[in-house]
């Protein structure tokens, strides 16, 4: 089990960004949330290939979101159960 928290900067509130997140993350636990300024934060929890996936997806996200960086942090895991939208 792996753990890591992205931060992505870009056009990334308003465009589905959140709930497609959520969508995606069948294979992984965590949660996704915008942040003050813009930006949206998110924490990929489980397999080592299904959590570099997401963070992959990050990269581009859904197709109305506009990319221009993230940022990935690695963590240990915590045990989350589940993926949520905060």
């Amino acid at each position: 089990m792996i753990r890591r928290r992205v931060v992505v900067d870009g056009r990334v509130q308003g465009v589905g960004f959140r709930e497609s997140c959520r969508r995606q993350a069948t294979h992984v636990n965590g949660w996704v949330r915008n942040l003050e300024g813009g930006r949206v934060e998110a924490v990929f929890e489980g397999e080592p290939a299904a959590v570099e996936a997401m963070v992959d997806w990050c990269r581009s996200g859904p197709p109305w979101a506009t990319v221009t960086a993230v940022e990935v942090y690695v963590e240990e895991p915590q045990g989350d159960n589940g993926f949520t939208v905060r």
